[in-house]
């Protein structure tokens, strides 16, 4: 994320932080870099497919740190492409990266790769936890901005752009705030999070008094997630760029350094870019102009009042509403109960399905939950034949079409999936898409429960917040190629067993009563779980049919999220996915069939193993 090389380069040179002791405060929250940082410094089994759980506990511990020390957090996540889908390249660039985690971490290779569910938990926990937090209507960093602005507090985040953006509080980098390492403080002001503050100030004096109304210009000269750097090159190769402070040992930051001197030369970016213009072909230059013009404006605070979302859930953006989505919908969006994918597939019509670890030479895990996403795309697109929309390619008078973004075999590949038809009540002129929510709950519940293949009768002997679970395990059962093993669905069904006897055994809440013997069993457990899990065996098929559960479970919440949730959303936060435990409980199947007793001391338990295998074997 960011500008090209420029937190090594600043990380590099240090001079340009200054000590932070963060207390007493608001702070703004880059939602996206907070929960792929906690993902990868948590020790998740990135091969296995994640435990959410885990990483549930690292965002609880976080914000407890936070609440130690009286900061207000809040939190702001990264919406959908937005209309202008003008990062599509990067994006597409990042998922051929992941693919490549995917592929070494598939053959044993160390490296980091987000669980599937990831965002889904983080918004799950940040919910729990009571922490404010909104999801923008397409990137975040301009809003970030505005708010901390808005409120002259720090932005916390990993992001170089954050360097660039003229902050009145600073940008705090988190590889730099040291949560787990609270001090006591002195006196009456109580303890703080060490930090580090990158100072804009430092950084401009340090190159010749920069104007930092230059910054923007030297991020997009020097490559950022909106431009092609390919558009400059004719520049870079004609300009004498000035070497500078350390030029001899600046490596691969050079060009940088040599750029910001350069740069420094000129009072504003008006006269810098025309300079600019100097070194390249007459016929490029208005175009190149009018791209860096565009790509400056990335890194103007917005205008959007997040303070009025947080003070009064009132999300006003004119870019959404260019858009004539229904207005419950962008509400939806705003509060993070519809996801990105959903916006992506309603504006754009294409979508990226993140890969995972599984076997690069069987179709793509994703492919398992095609019905599902068919169905979305039905319901979100059955009334956008009519309307003007951004899309990838012509539509035609047939079904609406979404591109997806998915992997076949190891490279990245776009399809054209046909969105399903629905039953008539959703079709009706009646039930548009604006006015889904006065569908009636039963049909709302019986398309869900239809397009997963299940009757409500089936799961009404089941706990009303894992039927969705259930649904969607039937469904893998029944879709999956090549088709899963009792084996894997009996591990499956008793890692689900020990997530909830993990959740009555360890919920503050004091009206949930544990009895005596669930906590035997859930000691016993520990002490299995402790003395099996230190296995190292990789069974990649297996890993590949439980990735396919899990793009099903995704899909079923999208589905379920966009029918207003017909049935209870399962708790990923509570141990929903332990992929090292479910991996290790379907080696032990393999060779022993007494692993299916272990909750013996827990008749509660037991009975609800037995009701989870008979409802998904019936």
């Amino acid at each position: 994320m960011g500008v090209q090389g420029l937190t090594g380069f600043v990380e590099e040179r240090g001079a340009f932080f200054t000590e932070l002791r963060v207390r007493d405060t608001k702070l703004v929250i880059d939602g996206s870099s907070l929960y792929h940082r906690l993902c990868f410094a948590s020790a998740i089994d990135f091969r296995r497919g994640g435990d959410y759980g885990v990483f549930a506990e690292a965002v609880r511990d976080f914000f407890g740190s936070l609440r130690a020390c009286r900061v207000a957090p809040f939190v702001v996540l990264d919406g959908g492409r937005g209309a202008d889908d003008r990062k599509l390249p990067t994006l597409r660039s990042r998922a051929a990266e992941r693919l490549r985690a995917a592929h070494g971490l598939s053959r044993g290779d160390g490296g980091c790769l987000v669980p599937l569910l990831t965002r889904e938990a983080f918004v799950q926990a940040l919910g729990r936890l009571g922490v404010p937090f909104v999801q923008c209507f397409a990137e975040a960093d301009r809003e970030i901005a505005g708010l901390a602005n808005r409120w002259g507090c720090p932005v916390l985040s990993l992001d170089s752009d954050f360097c660039v953006f003229d902050l009145a509080a600073g940008y705090c980098p988190l590889s730099h705030f040291q949560w787990q390492s609270v001090c006591a403080g002195e006196g009456a002001q109580g303890c703080y999070v060490p930090a580090r503050c990158f100072s804009v100030a430092k950084f401009c004096r340090h190159f010749s008094q920069l104007n930092r109304s230059l910054l923007p210009l030297f991020a997009v000269m020097s490559g950022n997630d909106h431009i092609d750097l390919a558009a400059l090159e004719a520049f870079f190769s004609r300009v004498r760029l000035p070497r500078g402070w350390a030029a001899g040992k600046g490596g691969k930051h050079v060009r940088l350094q040599g750029l910001l001197n350069w740069l420094a030369q000129f009072a504003e970016p008006t006269e810098a870019v025309d300079n600019v213009l100097k070194y390249l072909k007459k016929h490029q230059r208005e175009e190149v102009r009018v791209l860096l013009r565009t790509s400056m404006e990335a890194y103007t605070p917005s205008d959007v009042d997040l303070e009025d979302f947080f003070q009064n859930g009132k999300y006003e953006c004119e870019a959404a509403r260019q858009t004539d989505l229904p207005q419950w919908v962008l509400d939806a969006l705003a509060k993070g109960k519809l996801a990105p994918f959903i916006s992506d597939a309603l504006i754009l019509r294409s979508t990226f399905l993140h890969v995972q670890v599984e076997n690069m030479q069987r179709p793509s895990a994703h492919s398992t939950a095609l019905a599902i996403r068919q169905v979305i795309y039905g319901l979100l697109l059955k009334v956008s034949q009519n309307t003007e929309v951004a899309s990838p390619s012509k539509q035609t008078n047939e079904l609406p079409v979404v591109c997806e973004f998915d992997r076949l075999q190891k490279t990245l590949k776009k399809t054209f999936v046909q969105a399903a038809s629905l039953p008539t009540v959703f079709c009706d002129d009646h039930f548009p898409l604006d006015k889904l929510m006065e569908v009636p709950m039963s049909c709302r519940q019986m398309l869900l429960l239809e397009t997963l293949g299940v009757k409500m009768s089936f799961l009404e002997s089941v706990p009303s917040h894992l039927q969705l679970l259930v649904a969607v395990t039937c469904y893998w059962i029944c879709c999956s190629e090549p088709k899963v093993t009792l084996h894997q669905l009996k591990a499956l069904l008793l890692m689900t067993v020990s997530g909830e006897l993990h959740r009555i055994t360890n919920d503050p809440d004091p009206t949930v009563v544990c009895a005596e013997d669930d906590s035997i069993a859930y000691n016993e457990f520990l002490k299995w779980k402790e003395k099996k899990l230190q296995n190292k065996d990789f069974d990649l098929d297996a890993a590949h049919s439980f990735c396919q559960w899990q793009c099903c479970l995704q899909m079923g919440l999208y589905l379920n999220q966009l029918l207003c949730t017909p049935l209870s959303e399962p708790d990923l936060t509570s141990r929903l996915y332990n992929g090292t435990l479910v991996h290790r409980l379907y080696q032990e199947l393999k060779s022993t069939s007494s692993v299916e007793n272990m909750f013996s001391s827990s008749p509660k338990m037991t009975q609800l193993y037995q009701i989870l295998l008979n409802t998904v074997e019936s």
